[in-house]
């Protein structure tokens, strides 16, 4: 990291520079653009967490996490965790993926979670490497067809 990343909350001001964040060509299969959650942000109110990646004045991210959603939708398993990632094209690989997880972790236990869900698409250009890197474990359950990875937030 170049200087002292943070998150910002998407805003009138900022929305522009969130819908310019672009991962990757070769990743755009892994990952929905911004736009789209977004939109999914505005339909899910109160569950969805949207925000920017900053360093000093570059947007060189985004990621949305969730809140407390009914995983199985019979009330008897809540999660929550990191919905999306995405990380521009050239500020991959300078630890802004490991903030944002880091800054999602601390988001959680803020909020009395004391575990971080995941999913990501399986297979060798998936970013499972990057999850387990982290110390997620994958649970052996799927999620449209990705893998559902858990961590234990420990304070």
């Amino acid at each position: 990291m170049t200087s002292d990343p943070r998150l910002c909350a998407i805003t009138p001001d900022t929305f522009d520079a969130a819908l310019g964040v672009r991962v990757r060509p070769d990743q755009e299969h892994l990952v929905a653009p911004v736009v789209k959650s977004l939109a999914e942000a505005y339909v899910h109110p109160g569950v969805a967490w949207p925000r920017l990646i900053v360093d000093g004045e570059r947007t060189v991210g985004f990621l949305m996490a969730f809140f407390d959603i009914d995983w199985t939708g019979d009330g008897t398993d809540r999660r929550s965790g990191l919905w999306r990632l995405n990380i521009a094209e050239g500020e991959q690989g300078r630890g802004y993926g490991r903030f944002a997880v880091g800054a999602v972790a601390d988001e959680l236990r803020r909020r009395g979670g004391t575990r971080m869900f995941v999913t990501w698409h399986p297979g060798p250009d998936g970013p499972e490497g990057f999850y387990l890197g982290l110390g997620f474990r994958p649970t052996g359950e799927t999620s449209g067809g990705q893998t559902v990875g858990e961590l234990v937030l420990e304070d």
